[in-house]
């Protein structure tokens, strides 16, 4: 029997270390991409607002791929994380062979929208006919980009969730410096290479996702990592672990594509506002990838802190973990969105923004900055819950406050009463504060612990007890 740790005092210094060891490389990693996004910003620029907003939009159609794989790189960090706790290595090689099956589904699916039908693509999230017939250049070289993108993001939360930060790390210091290096080469056409303008962005960005998978396998194949390479082992499925699987992973996938489908309809809303707007958007999304690669960090450290104490049946301090974890991740993150709104001049103008785009850009940033910080607490505590088993509560809150609430908000906003453009992006986070009461209180409560593996679910009658007795 295991027993229920009820010691009243918290090694906050041990505590802050773990979670920094984590935290700290995927941030790093995050701010690294998110830098080299900018930088490609800066780079498109110079061809006009017309091609930012064009890539823009093109990254949203990114953004609903990265939404459709995303519920099975939750569902598989569970598994990842709960089967490290418990060194059951015949169940991380399982579970991530399900994991990348069902991630590379998704990616060659999207590759061939983009490469085959970029021309419908773009008429989806823009009536803006200039907008579209540059969307689509960069659509149909992009295109194979997407597996080897999503291929090393299965990798790296496998690495993640087994403690392995610094190989993604490093390979997204290699890819990063390649797409920096390719953009300046092929978009303007310096040290001899053509010019090849937006074409040549899409170009960098799919030769810069090679470099990616390449160097997580070579420092993987180096560093003698198992899990990566036990090829028959992650196809030795069984109908109980699939059912298993799709079971804890369900609601994490209706999550992420119903909130992935919403987001669609509100960037398609967005899309439809002055060209202006579009590629303040556009530049936006792009700093918000600051914000949210610091999130990133946090997300990582509660699936890996917490899914590993409660897969080894140490419950008790996962519990005390994670209600931790949130509080660390406001700080953090508020720190991030005063830095952003008082350098968000110079990063704007540097990205193309000026007059009324620059205006709009600005007010965005301030806008999300405020509501910033309550959203990624919220984001925390659903990865929190989902890594301990609880991928249900989070999962209902989101989809229903999206579809009840923020969808009519920024519809009526936006295409009936025709609200200034910031009113209608203000719509979006309309709901950030109530979730974060409703899943405060589910926190406190501990139900959200649902152990997989047998010494979790072994120490779990004595949690609960100890839980109902305070």
């Amino acid at each position: 029997m295991h027993s229920v740790s009820t010691r009243p005092d918290f090694d906050w210094k041990q505590f802050i270390k773990s979670v920094a060891v984590i935290a700290v490389p995927v941030a790093l990693q995050n701010l690294l991409t998110t830098t080299g996004s900018m930088v490609d910003t800066m780079m498109i620029a110079s061809l006009g607002e017309t091609t930012v907003a064009a890539v823009g939009l093109c990254a949203q159609f990114t953004s609903l791929m990265f939404s459709m794989y995303w519920g099975f790189v939750g569902g598989g960090m569970l598994f990842f994380s709960q089967y490290w706790g418990a060194k059951d290595d015949d169940g991380i090689d399982r579970s991530y062979g399900i994991t990348l099956t069902a991630m590379m589904t998704v990616a060659f699916l999207f590759a061939f929208m983009a490469l085959f039908f970029p021309s419908a693509v773009m008429r989806l999230y823009t009536d803006k006919t200039a907008i579209q017939a540059l969307g689509e250049q960069y659509l149909r070289v992009v295109g194979f980009a997407y597996p080897l993108q999503v291929f090393s993001m299965a990798m790296s939360a496998l690495l993640r969730s087994t403690e392995r930060m610094r190989i993604p790390l490093y390979a997204s210091i290699a890819s990063v410096c390649t797409n920096i290096a390719l953009n300046y080469a092929l978009i303007q056409g310096h040290w001899g290479f053509p010019a090849m303008g937006i074409r040549g962005a899409a170009l960098a960005t799919t030769l810069a996702a090679c470099v990616n998978a390449a160097v997580i396998l070579l420092l993987a194949k180096a560093q003698r990592y198992p899990y990566l390479f036990h090829i028959r082992r992650h196809f030795a499925w069984n109908r109980r672990a699939i059912s298993q699987y799709f079971q804890k992973c369900f609601p994490i996938l209706m999550n992420e594509i119903l909130i992935g489908v919403g987001n669609m309809a509100i960037n398609i809303v967005l899309g439809r506002q002055a060209v202006e707007a579009i590629a303040a958007t556009a530049v936006f999304r792009t700093l918000e990838g600051l914000v949210i690669g610091f999130f990133a960090g946090f997300s990582n450290a509660a699936s890996v802190l917490v899914g590993k104490n409660v897969g080894a049946g140490r419950l008790e301090e996962a519990y005390q973990r994670a209600r931790r974890l949130v509080p660390l991740c406001a700080a953090s993150i508020f720190t991030v969105c005063l830095l952003l709104v008082a350098l968000r001049r110079p990063l704007l103008t540097r990205m193309s923004l000026n007059g009324k785009s620059y205006a709009i850009g600005s007010a965005m940033l301030v806008i999300y900055c405020a509501a910033a910080v309550i959203r990624m607490c919220n984001w925390v505590r659903n990865d929190t819950f989902r890594s301990a088993g609880d991928a249900t509560f989070g999962t209902v809150l989101e989809i229903v406050f999206m579809y009840c609430m923020v969808l009519p908000a920024v519809y009526l906003a936006g295409m009936r009463l025709h609200a200034p453009f910031l009113v209608v992006f203000a719509c979006c986070y309309c709901d950030e504060l109530i979730r974060f009461v409703l899943m405060s209180v589910h926190m406190v409560s501990g139900k959200w612990i649902k152990p997989v593996t047998e010494e979790g679910q072994a120490a779990l009658p004595a949690f609960r007890e100890a839980r109902a007795a305070k």
